[in-house]
Order: C-alpha cells, then structure tokens, then sequence
C-alpha cells in the first residue's frame, strides 16, 4: 500500500489523503481559525518564518501552515490523485 505524499515545500511533505481543505489565508474567517488552532496546538507551521500563503486543514483537525500558493498546492493535489504517470504521458493503471 503506497501513501501518496504531497510536496509543501522546504522538503516537507504530508499524506495527500489526509488533505480535507485547501485556502487563502487572506480571509479574516481563515485567520481566525489559525489563530484558534495555535491556541489549541493543533497547528503545524511549515514555512520556516516566511510568509504564510496556504492555509491546510488535515482530518484530524491539524491547521498546516505552507508558504507555496494554494494554486500549487491545489495542482499537486490533483496531480497526486490521478496516480504516477509513465514516461509515455499514460497512467500506469491505464491500458495500452
């Protein structure tokens, strides 16, 4: 059983499935729910002192912190879902 991982930057990297919520942390909602989980000690910061430009929630209720965008981030998420792909451009469960 393979764990697809998903890169977060500064060789980081969480299990894609886990991955329940990716957003801007922009919003004052989002900001609010950092704040909260920093209080709860459910966050995790992996920007290492950059500026925080995703916002992951995990299903265990962690916050991830990451200073990739979240269209990165949200790319990458697809791209780990649709499986490893062969140098031929096919999906390797995909028949020839």
């Amino acid at each position: 059983m393979a764990i697809d991982l998903l890169h977060v930057g500064f060789r980081n990297f969480i299990p894609a499935a886990r991955v329940v919520a990716v957003m801007s942390p922009d919003s004052a909602p989002v900001r609010r729910l950092i704040q909260e989980s920093k209080t709860k000690g459910n966050s995790i910061d992996l920007t290492k002192g950059r500026k925080t430009k995703a916002v992951m929630v995990m299903d265990s209720g962690h916050v991830v912190l990451v200073a990739v965008a979240t269209d990165t981030i949200a790319a990458r998420l697809a791209i780990s879902q649709k499986g490893p792909r062969r140098a031929s451009g096919r999906r390797q469960d995909s028949p020839e």
